[in-house]
């Protein structure tokens, strides 16, 4: 029984630590002023053009992309984008867009990892989460009925 209790409070926890991470997205104190056109979302896909590489780069927005990485890092360390890419790819798409390599401007996360990205489940964290704890929570009312 105890063993439920905690598994339940466990992905409460989870869900709770995804919730925080994504609010990450909207923080005004971290995007203060980057243009929304050019920010970080939990989609994962990072939509600068070639043209706005020197803007996005020499500007707040790197700077405001790469807070906001540290702010979901530091909740949630496996936090996974819904294209399923990791914190670190993220990163790692971003300093090669802004390097000056044959690389800058180009930001497709694809081409850096090679296609290749988290192993996960579609589903998100999120979602995983409530269905775990509402069937925890069903369990451990089912129990308590019974006692």
């Amino acid at each position: 029984m105890f063993y439920l209790c905690s598994e339940a409070a466990e992905g409460e926890l989870q869900g709770q630590s995804v919730v925080k991470a994504l609010s990450c997205f909207n923080n005004k104190h971290i995007y203060v002023g980057c243009d929304e056109a050019f920010r970080l979302n939990p989609s994962g896909n990072i939509n600068i053009p070639v043209e706005a590489t020197d803007f996005f780069c020499s500007g707040p927005c790197l700077t405001e992309a790469q807070l906001v990485l540290n702010c979901i890092d530091d909740i949630l360390s496996n936090f996974l984008f819904y294209n399923k890419a990791t914190v670190q790819q993220m990163r790692y798409a971003l300093n090669a867009g802004c390097s000056f390599s044959r690389q800058r401007g180009n930001f497709n996360l694809a081409e850096y990892i090679g296609g290749e990205t988290s192993n996960a489940p579609k589903s998100t964290i999120l979602s995983k989460s409530y269905v775990f704890i509402l069937a925890g929570a069903t369990a451990v009312a089912g129990a308590v009925y019974l006692i």
